[in-house]
C-alpha cells in the first residue's frame, strides 16, 4: 500500500458523496439551506439570551452555550462539504485535516459535557426548586461553562495526539470530512494498543455522560411524578423534554459512530450518520428549544417590539 507521505504530495482525498454524481446537487441544495438556517437559528439564540433581561438565566445561559458550539460545529465541516460537493476541490492537506479533527473532537466533546451541565440544572430546578438560585449560582455558572470547554480540548487534544502518532498508508477517505473513524482506517500497522487507550477517552466522553444525563432524568421523572399540579408538571416535561430529545438525537448518533470496534464500522453508512449529527441536529437545537418555549417567543416578539405572547 503507499503510503501517506509519498502520495499526492502530502493531501488527502476526501471522497464526500461522489459515488452518487446525481444526487450531489440535490446535497448540495439542502446542505446548504439546512446551514443557513442553522447559522440564523442559533445566532438568533444567542442575540435573545443577551438582549432579553429575562432570559439571564442558568439554562438559557447554558443554551446560548449550546447554540454557539453548534455554530462552530457545523461551520468546521458544512464548508469543505459544500466545496466537495461542488467538485471544485475533494482534496486536504495533512495539516488541514489535523486541524479538522482537532476542531471537530473538540466541539463533539464540549457538547458531550455540556449537556451533562444542563441536564444538572434542569435537575436542580425539578428537584431543588427552593434552592435552586443558591444551587446554580452564576460564579458556579460560568465554572461548569469552563470546566465543559476545558474538558473537550483536553479530550481531543488526547485522541488526536494519539492519532497522529499512528503511521498512515494511503490518502483517501470515503467521508466529507476528516473524522476520527475512516482516519483510524489508514493506520498501517496495528493500532490495538492505541485504540483500546482512545476507546477508553470516548466511553469517559460519551457513554458516562448519557448515563450521568439518564439517572438525573429519572430523579426529574420521580420527582414530576409526584407533584400534583398539572401546569407544574406540564411547565416541567415541557422543558425537560425539549432537552431530552437533543441528548438523545446527539448521543444515539455519537454512540453509533464513535463506540463500535474499528471494523464494524461502514464508511457508507457512517457519512450519512455523520450528515445527521454534524449538519441536521445543530439546525433541530434551535427548533427543539423554541417551538413551545413561550420565554424564547416572548422574548421574541419583545425584540421585535410587539409586546408579549400569550400563548
Amino acid at each position: 500500500m503507499e503510503s501517506f507521505n509519498t502520495s499526492l504530495g502530502g493531501r488527502f482525498i476526501l471522497v464526500g458523496f461522489s459515488d452518487w454524481p446525481q444526487l450531489e446537487l440535490i446535497f448540495f441544495i439542502y446542505i446548504l439551506i439546512f446551514y443557513s438556517l442553522t447559522l440564523f437559528g442559533n445566532t438568533t439564540i444567542i442575540a435573545l439570551s443577551r438582549m432579553d433581561v429575562r432570559l439571564h438565566t442558568p439554562m438559557y445561559f447554558f443554551l446560548s452555550h449550546l447554540s454557539f458550539l453548534d455554530l462552530c460545529y457545523t461551520t468546521s465541516t458544512v464548508p469543505q462539504l459544500l466545496i466537495n460537493l461542488h467538485g471544485l476541490d475533494r482534496t486536504i492537506s495533512h495539516g488541514g485535516c489535523v486541524a479538522q479533527l482537532f476542531i471537530f473532537l473538540a466541539l463533539g466533546s464540549t457538547e458531550s459535557l455540556l449537556l451533562v451541565v444542563m441536564a444538572f440544572d434542569r435537575y436542580a430546578a425539578v428537584c431543588r426548586p427552593l434552592h435552586y438560585t443558591t444551587i446554580m449560582h452564576p460564579v458556579l455558572c460560568q465554572a461548569l461553562a469552563i470546566v465543559s470547554w476545558l474538558g473537550g480540548l483536553l479530550n481531543s487534544l488526547i485522541q488526536t495526539s494519539l492519532m497522529m502518532a499512528m503511521p498512515l498508508c494511503g490518502h483517501r477517505m470515503n467521508h466529507f470530512f476528516c473524522e476520527m473513524p475512516v482516519f483510524l482506517k489508514l493506520a498501517c500497522e496495528d493500532t490495538g494498543g492505541t485504540e483500546a487507550k482512545m476507546f477508553v477517552a470516548r466511553v469517559v466522553i460519551v457513554a458516562v455522560p448519557a448515563i450521568l444525563i439518564l439517572g438525573s432524568y429519572a430523579q426529574i421523572a420521580r420527582a414530576v411524578l409526584k407533584v400534583r399540579s398539572m401546569a407544574a408538571c406540564r411547565k416541567a416535561a415541557g422543558t425537560c423534554g425539549s432537552h431530552l430529545l437533543v441528548v438523545s438525537l446527539f448521543y444515539g448518533s455519537a454512540i453509533y459512530t464513535y463506540l463500535q470496534p474499528k471494523g464494524s464500522y461502514l464508511e457508507s453508512k457512517g457519512k450519512f450518520v455523520a450528515l445527521f449529527y454534524s449538519i441536521i441536529t445543530p439546525m433541530l437545537n434551535p427548533l427543539i428549544y423554541t417551538l413551545r418555549n413561550k420565554d424564547v417567543k416572548g422574548a421574541l416578539w419583545r425584540v421585535l417590539g410587539r409586546g408579549t405572547v400569550t400563548g
